[in-house]
């Protein structure tokens, strides 16, 4: 009699590509007209709430500027900045004391100061700058810890994958090192992921080769190889992406949409990879729906970055001939689908994650769009600002008056609640 063999799990590379093709399709199938946005401002009720943010940013401000205080004030200080970024997320996103609670008693305080002394304790060079890049890397994987009901920790592979990035990004970023010399780093580190042993060139290269060890540390291969084949599936989605830099790109040439979806979910399907060590079916297609739309949100808070380096993304093409209009209706229909997958996740830890993310959808994603506002029609400006707890003339000038600190509000806020959990903790 012949027995049925289990077939074996598609590659990584599959998955990725038929996920691309996925998503491509239900874009499409998202509708351009606006959807209902939910609770909508009067001007009395957008003053009153500029009003009250204004206090709070005040006191961020003169906190901001103040020196790095001494040891035995850092706990002050820390308590200060939460209660107002408490406060500032409040009033700005709709959220409640029950929400920071329950972040907090998942333990986030404890893992970013523990994040932080991994990192100091690791490369004792390091700046504070890539601690907050790296922990941003962190976090977005604590987040899918929590998604996938499992406890918030700095495993091995968290802190290895989110140091990652510093690194790498520095060293490709940086204009001083030639081309071949970065050729050549790509090439070893192709082959360092895929369990190669190249020697590394330098000092760099040995840092890269250890956080892979620190994968390899928690996850053997044999045994979890679709890990290490999203690692390359990223890689592969970056080098695709060198095609976005081209000026002036014809959408029938390069497919913008798919790089970007192939980007996002490749990213967001490693961090599920790297917490859970297996993924169902169902959780890897959320995972990669979530990366895809956090790809977008992003791309859409950089288009005018994008713009002036020449970068091609479906927000800075659109933006070229067309408003933005209609493609933002799609993100909000295309995010709201993304959240309604959410559903097939279970358990208590997950619902008040989903309970947060519901509330923030609509005003975050305004935010985003009102950074880019000079590429909308003013009607459609005047329908998102009603649906937003302050005037876009406000955020304006909040932006500008914090641009040496950040980009935008929300980047100054995050950056500010980095400063107040791991300030000079050792």
């Amino acid at each position: 009699m012949d027995h049925a063999h289990p077939q074996p799990p598609a590659p990584v590379s599959e998955i990725v590509a038929g996920f691309v093709d996925h998503f491509k399709n239900h874009w499409y199938a998202c509708p351009s007209s606006l959807p209902d946005l939910g609770r909508a401002y009067t001007i009395r009720q957008q003053l009153d709430k500029e009003k009250e943010m204004n206090g709070y940013l005040d006191a961020l401000f003169i906190e901001m500027r103040k020196s790095p205080p001494p040891p035995d004030e850092v706990e002050a200080v820390q308590n200060r900045l939460i209660a107002l970024f408490t406060n500032i997320a409040k009033v700005s996103l709709g959220l409640e004391d029950h929400h920071f609670e329950y972040l907090l008693a998942q333990g986030f305080r404890e893992v970013t100061a523990e994040f932080t002394r991994m990192a100091r304790r690791f490369d004792p060079l390091i700046d504070d700058q890539d601690i907050y890049q790296a922990y941003r890397n962190s976090s977005s994987m604590h987040l899918m810890q929590l998604l996938l009901g499992l406890p918030i920790e700095v495993t091995p592979s968290v802190f290895g994958f989110s140091m990652l990035y510093p690194y790498t990004d520095n060293y490709l970023d940086n204009p001083t090192i030639p081309a071949d010399q970065k050729e050549g780093f790509n090439t070893r580190f192709r082959q360092r992921i895929s369990g190669e042993s190249p020697s590394p060139a330098n000092r760099q290269e040995e840092i890269v080769w250890e956080l892979i060890g620190k994968i390899e540390e928690q996850y053997e291969r044999h045994e979890y190889p679709h890990i290490f084949e999203s690692l390359l599936a990223i890689q592969d989605a970056q080098i695709k992406s060198v095609e976005l830099l081209r000026r002036q790109v014809s959408p029938y040439e390069v497919d913008v949409m798919g790089t970007c979806f192939e980007k996002g979910g490749a990213a967001a399907l490693t961090d599920g990879y790297l917490v859970a060590g297996q993924l169902t079916r169902e959780q890897q297609e959320f995972v990669f729906f979530y990366g895809i739309y956090t790809q977008l949100v992003d791309d859409l808070e950089d288009l005018f970055d994008d713009r002036r380096r020449g970068i091609t993304t479906i927000f800075s093409q659109t933006a070229s001939r067309w408003p933005l209009d209609g493609i933002t209706n799609r993100m909000f229909h295309f995010g709201q689908q993304a959240l309604d997958a959410l559903d097939s996740f279970k358990g208590d830890s997950v619902d008040p994650i989903k309970e947060m993310m519901g509330i923030c959808f609509t005003p975050m994603l305004i935010d985003s769009a009102s950074t880019a506002s000079k590429f909308y029609t003013h009607p459609y400006l005047r329908k998102l600002q009603a649906h937003f707890p302050f005037r876009f003339g406000f955020l304006k000038k909040q932006r500008k008056r914090f641009s040496k600190q950040s980009d935008s509000l929300k980047l100054m806020l995050e950056a500010l609640m980095m400063y107040a959990l791991v300030q000079r903790q050792g």
